[in-house]
Parts: structure tokens; C-alpha cells; sequence
């Protein structure tokens, strides 16, 4: 029993040997290795992998969904869904009008990588600001504060149902917050960057505090071709 076992683990040992020779042998140009090894083994179970992640993201697992399809409605009061885009890459960002700090830090340095893409460039993508405060970011406070960053940005709202689903499905945590010594409540949620598809998937996932020069490259990365 103990022959066999020391058989597998070899043959166990070897197969993944002869993965990482095919993974590094096998690198598209500028591929990490790693993701190359994630593409072998995909390749030999059929699994498609993530696409490749901007250095200052975050790389998605092989076979892991972010996003989808979602019906909200903009800042103009108009139902909308992930088709309406035309096509463009989404830059998106879910928090609420309410907030403090980390929303307007985020959507301002989304609205400077906007700024250092080339006209052209700019043209293939669409800011997106997503309440997770439905109960007060009404359409009219949507489109009065997403005009603070950028002419282009576009706000999305809709009811709980609608908000709670579409966040669902990017995996964004929300929660409200009221304390006894609080006037107003506060929302706690998550704070990252996504790149977004004409299907609604996420391409890419950016982390918070990013800086535009490096969102702009993200952006240039997955901007669906002309």
C-alpha cells in the first residue's frame, strides 16, 4: 500500500512539474507565471480562466462570475440595464451621496484616470457611480452630486429590491450604521473599482486608494476595441 501511495505522490509530483515547465515555456508576453499555470490546468479541465488582472488589481479566480445583468434607473429617472452602454467598458464603483470621505476620493480619482485617457479612449468607457442608499439617493440627488466629477459619469438607483440584487451580484457589502449620538445614519460598505463588460461581468477588479495613473492603465487594458 505504501509502494502505491509513493507512485502517486511521484506521478503527482511530476505531472505538476511538467505544468510549470509547460506554464513558463508557454507565457504570453508579460503573463505572470502564475496566471500561465491557471491557464494550463483550464486548459486541461475545459475551465476557462479569468482574464488577466491589471497589476494594481486583483486577480479573479479561474471560473469565478462577478456582475451580470442588472435593470436600475439612471440619474434622469430613466430604467436602464447593462445594454444600454452601448457596448462601452463601465468604471464602477458602488456608495452612496451621504458619504464622508472614501466615495469622493474614489470618484474623484475615477474622474482624473478619465481625464488622462485620450479622447478616443475616453469615448469607449462610461464612469459609473452605484447608490447602496437607495432611501435617500433619489434620482434628482444622484444627478446633482455625479455632476461634481465628471461631465460623463452616469448614477445609477432604484428600489431596495433593485439595489439589493445588482449588489448582490457584484459581491458589494453594504450596511447601515445609526448610532444614538448620530443625526444621520452612515452606510458601511466595500470600496473597490470595477471594470465592467458590455455583458455586465467584471473584467477586473481594482483595489480602493488606486491612483488614477494606474486606473487609467486598468481602464486601457480592457477597453473593448474600436
Amino acid at each position: 500500500m505504501q509502494r502505491v501511495i509513493r507512485i502517486l505522490v511521484l506521478v503527482l509530483i511530476l505531472g505538476l512539474g511538467g505544468l510549470w515547465g509547460s506554464a513558463w515555456f508557454g507565457r504570453e508576453a508579460g503573463e505572470p507565471l502564475g496566471h500561465s499555470f491557471m491557464r494550463q490546468i483550464a486548459a486541461l479541465t475545459g475551465r476557462e480562466t479569468a482574464p488577466p488582472a491589471p497589476a494594481t488589481g486583483i486577480q479573479l479566480p479561474a471560473g469565478m462570475n462577478m456582475g451580470g445583468a442588472f435593470t436600475m434607473l439612471d440619474q434622469d429617472g430613466r430604467t436602464v440595464t447593462q445594454g444600454d452602454f452601448g457596448g462601452k467598458l463601465l468604471v464602477g464603483y458602488f456608495g452612496y451621496t451621504f458619504c464622508p470621505d472614501v466615495c469622493p476620493t474614489e470618484l474623484g480619482a475615477i474622474a482624473a484616470a478619465m481625464d488622462l485617457l485620450t479622447p478616443a479612449e475616453a469615448e469607449r468607457a462610461t464612469p459609473l457611480f452605484v447608490t447602496v442608499d437607495p432611501e435617500r439617493d433619489t434620482p434628482e440627488q444622484m444627478k446633482s452630486y455625479v455632476s461634481n466629477f465628471h461631465p460623463r459619469m452616469v448614477g445609477l438607483t432604484g428600489s431596495q429590491e433593485q439595489v439589493a440584487a445588482m449588489a448582490k451580484s457584484f459581491r458589494v457589502f453594504y450596511a447601515k450604521v445609526k448610532r444614538p449620538e448620530m443625526s444621520e445614519y452612515l452606510m458601511d460598505h466595500s470600496s473597490f473599482i470595477y471594470l465592467i463588460g458590455a455583458d455586465g461581468r467584471v473584467r477586473a477588479l481594482l483595489r480602493p486608494q488606486s491612483p488614477p495613473e494606474e486606473i487609467a492603465a486598468a481602464i486601457r487594458a480592457q477597453l473593448p476595441r474600436a
